[in-house]
């Protein structure tokens, strides 16, 4: 839980100075938050997932073009962009590389068939591109106010990805394995 929270510290900063302030404010607020959290981690000497620097490098250039720019139009693009390249890296090293990143990740965690893990790569990344697509839909179709947006992008992403995992996780019900399955689903000889 401590992680989850730490890894959205310059999302809730970001909506907490919204709240008092303004686009700008907000987003100097998270580039900020962003930068003392690689800091953090980097003196503490903790792991700096490869997340946290994608993160840090799309707000520090989107946040920073908003600030320097005074454009909000930067800002409002930076979960897209975030979720557009997770979701190309997980397609991609798929399709291009037939390496499944999701079961790097997770493949000591939890088992599942061959079928299993292609299946939750792909619809990770179909996710990650639907999500960032619905971003620019809310933050630029002009059917949205600048608030409606900075509660989606807090809250509405937040959710749907909430119930994204949830289904996710009935859905690699029907594909897990005990760890002494083979991925063809034969039994391992426990005798041997």
């Amino acid at each position: 839980m401590m992680k989850f929270l730490f890894d959205l510290f310059p999302l809730l900063l970001f909506f907490i100075a919204y709240r008092f302030a303004d686009i700008y404010v907000a987003t100097a607020v998270a580039v900020a938050a962003a930068v003392l959290q690689i800091a953090y981690l980097f003196l503490s000497k903790k792991k700096i997932e490869t997340t946290h620097w994608i993160n840090f490098a799309v707000i520090v250039f989107f946040g920073g073009a908003t600030l320097w720019l005074q454009s909000d139009a930067f800002i409002k693009w930076k979960p897209t962009v975030l979720y557009w390249i997770f979701g190309g890296i997980l397609l991609g090293s798929q399709l291009f590389f037939k390496r499944n990143l999701m079961q790097k990740f997770l493949g000591e965690k939890i088992h599942l068939t061959a079928q299993g893990w292609r299946g939750l790569n792909l619809s990770w990344s179909l996710f990650f591109l639907f999500a960032g697509a619905l971003n620019v839909f809310v933050a630029f179709s002009g059917y949205f106010s600048e608030a409606t947006w900075v509660n989606f992008k807090v809250f509405g992403l937040m959710a749907l990805l909430i119930v994204f995992a949830i289904g996710q996780s009935l859905w690699l019900s029907r594909h897990m394995q005990t760890p002494e399955t083979t991925t063809d689903g034969n039994q391992h000889d426990q005798s041997s």
